[in-house]
């Protein structure tokens, strides 16, 4: 017979997935760096209006968000990479590390010592989450990347498929099976109505700070509401009782 895989091997096939913008973050990161560009003076007001209106429509789920994310990302076509790699250092320390919630790093840790594989999932760029996932030591970032031209430039385009909605289901589900995860024993942390569907696919879905329909929705399967502002609320006992609450709701 074939030994027994260790604890800790065994608890590593589970994996805690966390959206950014008004989860792990208070704030939305889109609207936040647009706010920066205007007050540095790298963007004109109305690429930022036309932005700020195309990215509101995305979060609400009445544009198709290919569109929405195309359209706003005219606003870099041309700009070569670094450009924006060290704007959003920039921005990142002046706006963005503080509104990371007071209790996402404890969250973050007992996933952690639980053995869990820990992984950024947002439609957010690359460019923050390379800087948060490198604040928070998280490995694994499923997150949007932009194309780039043979001079470094960007192209206005995202490479596909899209980390939203649907495409977030299709990267966890590959990340899941490159890397031996069982979803159906694992988290998903989110704020948005919007993630309906990787909140459905995992055993453990959490909602925080949710807006109003992803409250109802909620309310009605009897979803976990966490509170990630909390630095001193203890995560729930269903982390480290894998099961516990599988199939809730369904």
């Amino acid at each position: 017979m074939a030994a027994e895989r260790p604890l800790a091997e065994r608890a590593a096939r589970r994996a805690a997935f966390f959206d950014i913008d008004r989860t792990l973050l208070a704030s939305n990161s889109a609207a936040s760096f647009a706010r920066y560009m205007r007050e540095v003076g790298i963007a004109r007001r109305r690429d930022l209006v036309v932005a700020g209106w195309y990215l509101g429509l995305y979060r609400m789920g009445l544009l198709e968000p290919s569109q929405a994310l195309v359209r706003s990302a005219d606003v870099l076509r041309g700009k070569p990479e670094e450009w924006l790699v060290e704007h959003c250092a920039r921005w990142y320390e002046r706006d963005v590390r503080r509104d990371l919630r007071g209790g996402a790093r404890a969250h973050i840790e007992h996933h952690r010592r639980a053995g869990h594989l820990v992984v950024l999932l947002s439609s957010s760029t690359c460019y923050l989450g390379n800087l948060l996932g490198d604040e928070l030591d998280i490995e694994h970032r499923l997150v949007n990347r932009l194309v780039l031209d043979d001079h470094g430039r960007f192209t206005g385009a995202f490479v596909q498929p899209l980390c939203y909605g649907h495409g977030k289901r299709w990267h966890a589900t590959r990340f899941a099976e490159e890397h031996g995860v069982d979803l159906a024993e694992s988290f998903f942390y989110t704020d948005s109505v919007t993630d309906l569907g990787m909140l459905e696919l995992v055993g453990h879905p959490r909602v925080v700070a949710p807006d109003p329909r992803l409250a109802r929705e909620a309310r009605r399967r009897g979803w976990p509401i966490v509170d990630l502002d909390d630095q001193r609320a203890t995560p729930d006992v269903g982390i480290t009782r894998a099961g516990a609450t599988r199939g809730r709701g369904r």
